[in-house]
């Protein structure tokens, strides 16, 4: 098989496995053996591909409505991937029209539907004749937005600002690096700015393993937002940290870079495993523990506490496309049942006095504002230490009039965006 089909079959059975399994993109990606094995350039292609595809849902399917006259079901429902695969890449990608149409057809072919040939060849032909045209009239913010998604923004948000989240979300996002020091240094080495929170960005693309900096540890990728919570811990040099729910890593690194004596607790093994092999990496050290962070139990207190808590993800669609239309309102009504009982399991962990930061990438209000709101309800020695603006440069506008912090993807849309964060901060006031 040739590269070029080789690719394509590739990225039509991760999005299969993504949209018709319901599993997440990255994981399908990891375990794919034949992605693996294609060439950089190849992979590269596939993740665009896929990206895009995802992205785009909304306006590829509205297309192909026109233009199908009964939906590919059941044992026909390849061909419906197939079919949004050669759309993308002749609607956004660019890709000459010979070449989507002849590995569409080559790949329904190889899946055994050759009942699907004229179909696949006629629709995306006509596609290719028509161009950019059926287009036009589309409402993109709209239609790359899951009902259940839209409709819980513009309660949250209003319109205005439902179509600003829903248009950045169309916007692959930039290379967001932390580094563990002399920020300036490293966005000289890397061709990169210094965002006001400290963040490196950087335009995305290229293997990051070979950039500068990265065998030493001198930086590790994470979004602006996702910086910000443990930054909103102040002073912990030679405090007692714990990082709960801390995989992949992130945070856990700026923690220890801060000085802080850190405890990184995550019920994934392998998720954990990379966490270590990412502070072997950068120099650093922190205790790690592999256990339920709604249960684990120590006898010593800590003096501060982050809570990066499992939650949706729809903060990060800029990254995660394939989010949106793997989530529903289920999982985040089961979601927020964990976030409550970490949220009550943290505070046990930590001192009197001590602080406590609550975080998601999510754009949910259940998730976000609704917890902390039930928490303080319930009273018991807890009360929110607002944010100012002074400990968030550049981005005041995300403080929310109760002193947390609300990021939204259309936010530094001159810079590229920011993923969708909720983050509040609390103290434990006095022992129970």
């Amino acid at each position: 098989m040739d590269a070029t089909l080789s690719s394509r079959r590739a990225a039509l059975d991760v999005l299969v496995a993504c949209l018709d399994k319901g599993q997440p993109l990255d994981d399908v990606l990891a375990r794919h053996q034949g992605f693996a094995a294609l060439d950089p350039r190849d992979r590269a292609f596939v993740r665009l591909l896929l990206a895009t595809t995802l992205r785009r849902l909304g306006e590829i399917d509205d297309v192909l409505k026109g233009l199908i006259e009964r939906p590919l079901e059941n044992a026909n429902a390849l061909g419906h991937q197939v079919l949004r695969l050669g759309a993308t890449q002749l609607l956004f990608l660019g890709t000459p029209a010979h070449a989507a149409v002849d590995t569409s057809v080559r790949l329904i072919e190889g899946a055994r539907l050759p009942h699907l040939k004229g179909l696949v060849n006629a629709v995306l032909r006509r596609i290719a004749r028509e161009g950019t045209a059926p287009l036009s009239d589309h409402d993109a913010a709209r239609l790359n937005t899951p009902l259940w998604l839209w409709e819980s923004w513009l309660e949250a948000y209003g319109e205005t600002t439902t179509r600003a989240i829903a248009a950045a979300h169309l916007i692959e996002a930039p290379l967001d690096l932390t580094p563990r020091s002399d920020a300036a240094f490293w966005a000289g080495r890397l061709e990169a700015e210094v965002l006001p929170t400290g963040t490196i960005r950087r335009t995305a693309g290229g293997a990051i393993t070979e950039l500068p900096g990265f065998a030493e540890g001198a930086w590790w990728v994470q979004d602006a937002a996702a910086a910000l919570p443990a930054r909103l811990l102040d002073d912990i040099a030679g405090k007692r940290v714990a990082d709960l729910c801390a995989a992949p890593g992130g945070k856990t690194l700026q923690l220890c870079a801060a000085g802080a004596i850190v405890t990184a607790v995550d019920i994934s093994a392998r998720r954990m495993a990379r966490l270590g092999d990412n502070l072997v990496r950068a120099g650093l050290k922190a205790e790690l523990i592999t256990a339920d962070a709604s249960k684990w139990q120590t006898l010593d207190k800590f003096d501060a506490i982050l809570l990066d808590a499992p939650c949706s993800g729809t903060g990060t669609l800029r990254r995660h496309p394939d989010i949106a239309w793997l989530k529903d309102e289920s999982d985040v009504d089961r979601l927020t049942v964990t976030q409550d009982r970490l949220l009550l399991h943290a505070l046990d962990l930590l001192k009197p006095g001590g602080i406590l930061v609550y975080a998601v990438c999510s754009l949910q209000e259940d998730e976000g504002p609704a917890r902390i709101a039930a928490l303080l309800g319930r009273g018991g020695g807890v009360e929110r230490v607002p944010v100012t603006a002074a400990e968030l440069p550049g981005l005041a506008e995300a403080i929310t009039p109760q002193g947390d912090v609300r990021t939204l993807p259309s936010m530094w849309s001159e810079r590229g965006g920011i993923d969708g964060f909720f983050i509040a901060r609390l103290r434990r006031s006095y022992e129970k």
